[in-house]
């Protein structure tokens, strides 16, 4: 009974020293009944928890799925992108990503320039093939002809227009990958150049681009002259069929990869000797450096890039050919046929190149830019200047300096 105080009430005589022992003392059950023997199976304990240590939390389950980051992961900012292109090191949709949006974020002075380089290379074929078609014309309405010797205008119209067509394109492509890669060095950051003020950067390194293209056509050209001529003496000397069959196949074998190599090896000669502004010898250096520890890289996407910009500008090519071909060859050797023969075939091939020469230059620029990321660390280059340049809030003509190795050492030693 209580007293009223708060006093505890009173408990059974001996309560106190019939107590258990704590919770895990050795041997004896935290639920021994009071007077019950050792041993003793011990009763259901009472209702309620025990009080024990709460074990430690599981650690956080994880996603099983490896696509999902783990927890607390934060991925790193995205690359600065003022331009065409993120300023980090480049995959192939990068590279055709940032292609095409130079065709678009200046396609007066891309598609404009390409599409006259490609109108002068076409035009001279387009004659050639009408005179040709027009020859064939003449053929099918008296099949007596062809015992004849074709005539001395027919012959020089087709091979005079393809040679006159390879000298205007050797011209006009070697000027437009000049020009396309100066426009491209300043759409990395977001700025536009118009086709004059390309030129006008562009003029004094015009010499240096014929050298190149004169050099490496020459590395190309005389082993495959001297298989040609190994090939004429196995034949001239007895040699039997098969002998000659094999040795062509060979030859044509090896042309192939030497072509692929050389071209593959001196792909950012070009763009080394406009934006970094080097010789013809330095620039072909540069170039083979460049491509070294990554051959395969380079060469599979200049390869890809081959095969989908020749499989575009055949679209807009074979149908105006099919249809210059037939009014040449049905149109009895008059003057419209052969004056629509050139017209239509002078704009397929136009349309076609119009596409072909900017993806090639675009292609070739940006994976020279690549390369110089992943060897150089170029990119940290590009993203301090690009974070100068939002400052700003312009692109300023400087900005082709920095493509030049040496301007940045050179812009250190000047600083106090």
């Amino acid at each position: 009974m209580s007293d009223g105080h708060g006093s505890p009430p009173e408990q059974p005589p001996g309560w106190a020293a019939e107590q258990p022992p704590p919770y895990g003392g050795p041997g004896v059950s935290p639920w021994t009944v009071p007077g019950a023997a050792p041993g003793a199976d011990a009763p259901a304990p009472p209702p309620g928890p025990p009080h024990r240590q709460a074990p430690p939390y599981p650690p956080y389950p994880q996603h099983p799925d490896p696509r999902f980051p783990p927890h607390g992961f934060r991925p790193p900012p995205p690359a600065l992108r003022p331009g065409i292109i993120p300023l980090r090191p480049l995959g192939l949709g990068d590279i055709l990503d940032g292609t095409i949006k130079l065709i678009r974020s200046n396609p007066k002075a891309v598609l404009g320039l390409s599409a006259i380089a490609a109108a002068l290379g076409a035009i001279p074929v387009g004659i050639g093939q009408a005179v040709l078609l027009g020859t064939a014309g003449d053929l099918f309405a008296d099949p007596a002809l062809a015992e004849q010797a074709p005539s001395v205008s027919s012959v020089l119209g087709v091979y005079a227009g393809t040679f006159v067509s390879l000298i205007v394109q050797f011209v006009a492509v070697t000027l437009l990958s000049g020009v396309l890669t100066r426009i491209l060095g300043r759409a990395v950051f977001g700025g536009n150049i118009t086709a004059g003020e390309a030129w006008r950067l562009t003029r004094s390194r015009v010499p240096a681009l014929f050298g190149l293209v004169l050099l490496t056509g020459l590395l190309t050209l005389v082993p495959l002259v001297l298989l040609v001529l190994l090939i004429i003496a196995v034949a001239a000397g007895g040699g039997s069929v098969l002998t000659v069959a094999l040795l062509s196949f060979v030859s044509i074998v090896l042309a192939i990869g030497y072509t692929l190599i050389i071209t593959t090896r001196f792909a950012f000669a070009a763009p080394a000797i406009v934006l970094e502004r080097l010789g013809v010898i330095a620039g072909m250096r540069r170039s083979w450096r460049l491509v070294t520890g990554d051959f395969w890289r380079v060469f599979g996407i200049l390869l890809l890039t081959s095969l989908l910009v020749g499989m575009i500008g055949s679209v807009f090519t074979i149908p105006f050919t099919i249809a210059g071909t037939l009014i040449g060859a049905t149109g009895g050797g008059t003057a419209v046929a052969a004056v629509l023969t050139a017209v239509l075939i002078a704009v397929g091939g136009t349309l076609g190149s119009m596409i072909v020469y900017p993806v090639q230059a675009g292609v070739n620029g940006l994976l020279y830019a690549d390369r110089r990321m992943r060897g150089e660390a170029f990119d940290l280059v590009l993203q301090t200047a690009a974070i100068e340049q939002q400052r700003q809030g312009w692109v300023p003509a400087s900005a082709d300096d920095l493509w030049d190795p040496g301007y940045a050492a050179d812009r250190d030693q000047r600083r106090p």
